[in-house]
């Protein structure tokens, strides 16, 4: 295999596919902890909910870290990368208009890994969910405010 940046390492056999269930993670540009203000994580929040109003994703479960984003998505059209990118780009926007700033928000890339059908979904966005608690961020879950899950 050839050598390539990281970024393109992780699109190497990607292939998505509309009804498929994914766990998408990515991280913050130099992994600056940007989402320790609650305000600006909402700008990721919202645009998880515009691609689930706009019929791309329906969210299962999400956290907003400080420096990284986990998503659970059930894909309803169109591709990972596509929705990646516009999720990316309209909360970058959204962060610079709001600190006055032009800022490189997101690192390149993004990793997703597909669930297969046998998976439980609970396991898996009880993992995605409890992100700040490992992280030591909060003691109780209820604590962290940039969360959300169907199930609960």
């Amino acid at each position: 295999m050839p050598d390539l940046p990281a970024s393109n390492r992780l699109r190497i056999g990607r292939y998505t596919e509309s009804n498929r269930i994914y766990l998408l993670t990515t991280n913050t540009h130099d992994r600056k902890p940007i989402f320790k203000d609650f305000t600006l994580g909402r700008a990721v929040v919202y645009q998880f909910r515009c691609a689930q109003n706009q019929g791309t994703a329906k969210s299962l479960a999400w956290v907003v870290m400080p420096d990284h984003f986990h998503w659970l998505v059930e894909l309803q059209q169109g591709s990972l990368a596509d929705l990646m990118q516009k999720t990316k780009s309209m909360s970058t926007k959204t962060v610079n208009q709001f600190t006055g700033r032009k800022v490189t928000l997101w690192q390149k890339g993004f990793h997703d890994r597909v669930l297969r059908r046998e998976e439980d979904l609970v396991k898996v966005a009880r993992y995605v969910v409890a992100n700040p608690l490992r992280s030591g961020l909060v003691e109780k879950l209820g604590d962290y405010p940039l969360w959300d899950a169907i199930w609960v």
